[in-house]
């Protein structure tokens, strides 16, 4: 399965956000507007080993899976004592989960976020096992790196302090040095972000907070995306095993306060409650909620040895072996099959829809834009959206500077592009129809001259269209007041399924 994961890595082109985060890694920065620095970080390791290309970019994302599945077996096989066949189970779990077993060579900030977040827990699981207070400073150590990769870290909060105060030991931490100890370490680690965020007037936190606080009206159409999705990226079967797994940890876990059982158990049902009420009335995007579920699946694993043990009806602990054997054997070939057809099947089976078709075909675009640039004698490139920038970074490598005009406060702390290229120099504008007629062109005294159109298309199928211009007469202002059209970001609008506004 991690030779399949190398090849996927390999053979796809980078989806847009992937080519977004590998421009960041070019950039000696502290921190991001939208995210905290590891994922730059990791992509940085990669490429220094493979150069810039999809492996070198993914292959921390390759590194994180094989981590994870190593915590969670030994999670599984200190809490089980040892038994081989839970074990196994914890490490062919991840295996069946379409996010785990081939996505999550995908790389984004949850790719760095899973593996620290799981360490965490683990360290945990070694304090609960040997009562040794240092373990606690393990878990800051990788709370504050988990942190330093996603902000949405601060979900499992309520699990280390259900963990700390649930069972009967609470009162020994909380006279205890080692939790306030570990707290510091949360926030020494994620420093960089801190310091960044205080030299940018709070922008990432600004910026999320309009994640997390946005309502929009009761719709079930989001609720219904949110459920779909985890049933494709968990399992049809793994999902449901998942739950109930939960679910019979955390009535474990609370009736008798056993602080492994109270860890593994809240680290889900908090998290995905949060996320399941925020579906009602928001969009939540796909790799959300896939920090919360490695610790349901090694919930599952260990209540395969437990269930004996607490005097649960044998025809119920034959069903829960059974659907967990079905969820890792299903699960397996469905991902095996995803693997096939994106790598070798010819065939588009759900159109404009794909997830991966729809962020491909972006090297026609930028041969294209590279023959304008020939023809027209343009030095530089310009966008109006991050991900038409990032991709056209990817694929053109630097042989002239590509500049997003707009969302100008994503790129605070960048480094120079070329302005010597830029300035009272033609341009070459490559705009997604019809956000190339955006209102803020009315704010420059540019002048637009239309070149071509160009159709982004994947296995025989339109997926987007694009407009070149040349552009003349003005330069772009790469630093403006963040009161400014070009330096707000955009947020709010692509949250509610509408990229275009401004929010």
């Amino acid at each position: 399965m991690t030779v399949m994961r190398l090849v996927y890595a390999y053979v796809l082109d980078l989806r847009t956000d992937e080519a977004y985060y590998w421009t960041w890694s070019k950039e000696n920065v502290l921190s991001f507007l939208d995210h905290p620095p590891m994922i730059a970080w990791f992509i940085r390791f990669g490429t220094a080993i493979f150069g810039d290309t999809t492996l070198g970019v993914r292959f921390s994302g390759i590194v994180a899976m094989l981590v994870t599945q190593l915590l969670l077996a030994d999670i599984v096989r200190r809490t089980t004592r040892n038994n081989v066949r839970a074990v196994m189970l914890g490490l062919l779990l991840p295996e069946a989960a379409l996010y785990y077993g081939l996505l999550m060579a995908k790389v984004a900030p949850d790719t760095a976020m899973i593996p620290f977040m799981v360490a965490m827990l683990w360290s945990l699981v070694r304090l609960a096992g040997s009562d040794d207070g240092r373990w606690w400073l393990a878990a800051g150590l990788f709370a504050g790196l988990a942190l330093l990769s996603k902000f949405t870290t601060v979900m499992l909060a309520p699990a280390v302090v259900a963990f700390a105060l649930v069972p009967d030991w609470r009162w020994r931490w909380l006279r205890s040095p080692y939790p306030y100890l570990a707290a510091l370490l949360v926030v020494a680690v994620f420093s960089p972000a801190l310091i960044w965020n205080w030299q940018h007037d709070w922008a990432s936190f600004r910026f999320q907070a309009v994640r997390a606080t946005t309502e929009g009206a009761l719709t079930l159409r989001t609720l219904g995306e949110f459920i779909g999705m985890q049933f494709g990226l968990v399992g049809f079967v793994l999902l449901p095993v998942t739950l109930f797994g939960t679910a019979l940890t955390a009535w474990r876990g609370y009736r008798g306060r056993e602080p492994v059982a109270i860890l593994l158990s809240t680290a889900v049902i908090v998290p995905f409650g949060y996320l399941l009420w925020k579906s009602l009335t928001l969009r939540v995007g796909d790799t959300w909620p896939m920090f919360l579920w490695p610790a349901g699946l090694a919930a599952v694993a260990i209540n395969v040895t437990r269930m004996p043990l607490e005097g649960w009806s044998p025809r119920l602990i034959k069903s829960t072996l059974f659907w967990a054997r079905t969820a890792v054997s299903s699960g397996i070939v469905f991902v095996v099959c995803v693997f096939l057809y994106y790598t070798v099947a010819p065939w588009n089976l759900i159109g404009r829809n794909d997830p991966i078709g729809t962020e491909a075909g972006y090297d026609q675009l930028a041969a294209r834009a590279e023959a304008q640039l020939r023809a027209t004698g343009a030095t530089w490139v310009a966008t109006t959206d991050y991900r038409t920038y990032a991709m056209l970074r990817w694929f053109l490598r630097g042989r002239v500077p590509v500049v997003e005009i707009n969302e100008r406060g994503r790129f605070q702390g960048f480094a120079d592009p070329g302005m010597n290229l830029i300035r009272d120099h033609a341009g070459l504008y490559v705009g997604r129809e019809p956000e190339n007629n955006l209102p803020l062109w009315r704010e420059t005294s540019a002048t637009r001259q239309p070149l071509e159109r160009v159709e982004r298309r994947w296995r025989g199928m339109v997926m987007d269209t694009y407009s070149l211009e040349k552009i003349t007469g003005w330069t772009p202002d790469l630093s403006p007041p963040p009161d400014t059209t070009f330096f707000r970001w955009r947020v709010l609008a692509t949250l509610m399924g509408n990229p275009v506004a401004h929010s």
